[in-house]
């Protein structure tokens, strides 16, 4: 069976997309649809459509709705790849999220994801409870259902300390990171984190690459701002010089970026002009982004994925912005307050940011926000 071990890991922007759900919690399949084919923006938006991970709910949805999530996403953007045609230079992944309570469940989403199509599969070892050891369970039980397969899709790591089983033990070390990625098909790591743990894995990661390229993408998505910026001065050479050491196994591959569901273009174009450390455009993007941050933090602590389902609603793209059992809901006078912040974030987009960078919505909203 062929390797993968000298495929690409894809650049650019990934957005873990939301699940719809009506308020009984099923899923509105047309609306998840509806929203795949948002987040791509007809070539301008997400580089992978990432199904079922965080912003998705997995740990708050039953197995098989974040199995088909996964078979949604990847059929519109098969669809999506379609319709942008050759001359768009690259097609849109679409990722699984596998991470299961079990590693039965785990394997059996692996084994889904595989069979629907996926580009890639991301999991989050350290969120599956019963799992001693996970470098075992990667290098024996998921590389013999790769196996068995016959298809070695590339698998990409997960390392979240807000999801993490163990308290104790928050992160993924990166010696275990090193073994893996010893493995042909893992490509990658997402790290949700603060700069310091982000810049430890980056340090390692010239290690990581000995059997081709291994991507690390950025999961607390704002810290690009402050990765990629240019530096003047006396103090910003000594801060850069730092920050390079810190960061001298590479830079990052791509970013995911959660508020890239409500904001795909805009999130789009940030990764873009911090990679070509644009630091003008950089700014004007990051008060962009900076104003929907403070939306959400005026709607009260923990409701980002309410806001964002909220977002959503508001410009017409999905029918519901129903959450999950045990995820904080937006009501009453929070959620009129949001509608109004967002609809400045909006505006300012429109003034800072423009065509053809300012998010498309190709249907008027019909609904009436409640």
């Amino acid at each position: 069976m062929r390797s993968v071990e000298e495929s690409r890991p894809c650049p650019g922007l990934s957005v873990p997309v939301v699940t719809i759900l009506d308020e009984e919690g099923g899923l509105l399949e047309s609306d998840q649809r509806a929203l795949v084919r948002f987040v791509v923006q007809d070539g301008y938006g997400a580089d992978v459509v990432f199904a079922a991970g965080t912003t998705g709910e997995w740990d708050r949805v039953p197995n098989a709705v974040r199995q088909q999530v996964t078979q949604i996403c990847t059929e519109e953007v098969a669809k999506a790849n379609v319709s942008l045609g050759p001359d768009q230079g690259r097609s849109v992944e679409a990722w699984a999220g596998i991470t299961s309570h079990s590693p039965e469940e785990t394997l059996e989403n692996l084994e889904f994801a595989i069979d629907h199509g996926a580009d890639a599969v991301v999991l989050a070892p350290l969120s599956i409870r019963d799992l001693d050891d996970p470098v075992r369970f990667v290098t024996r039980d998921i590389a013999d259902l790769l196996d068995l397969k016959r298809r070695r899709v590339p698998l990409y790591l997960y390392d979240n300390a807000d999801i993490a089983v163990d308290p104790k033990v928050q992160h993924i070390r990166t010696f275990q990171v090193k073994a893996l990625s010893r493995l042909d098909f893992v490509r990658g790591i997402k790290v949700s984190a603060r700069r310091k743990v982000l810049g430890n894995y980056i340090k390692a990661a010239s290690s990581f690459r000995e059997r081709g390229e291994f991507g690390i993408y950025v999961g607390d998505a704002m810290l690009i701002f402050q990765i990629f910026r240019p530096r003047t001065g006396w103090l910003g050479s000594l801060s850069w010089r730092y920050q390079r050491w810190r960061l001298s196994g590479g830079m990052p591959i791509g970013v995911v970026a959660g508020p890239g569901n409500a904001l795909p273009r805009e999130w789009a174009r940030a990764w873009q002009v911090c990679r070509a450390g644009d630091a003008e455009r950089m700014d004007q993007v990051k008060r962009v982004l900076d104003a929907y941050c403070n939306a959400t933090r005026g709607a009260g602590g923990h409701r980002s994925i309410a806001c964002l389902k909220r977002s959503l609603l508001q410009l017409g793209v999905v029918s519901s912005a129903a959450v999950a059992p045990g995820t904080p809901r937006l009501d009453g006078l929070e959620a009129e307050r949001y509608d109004a912040a967002f609809a400045g974030v909006r505006e300012l987009s429109r003034e800072l940011v423009g065509e053809p960078w300012l998010t498309h919505v190709s249907e008027p909203a019909t609904t009436v926000l409640t």
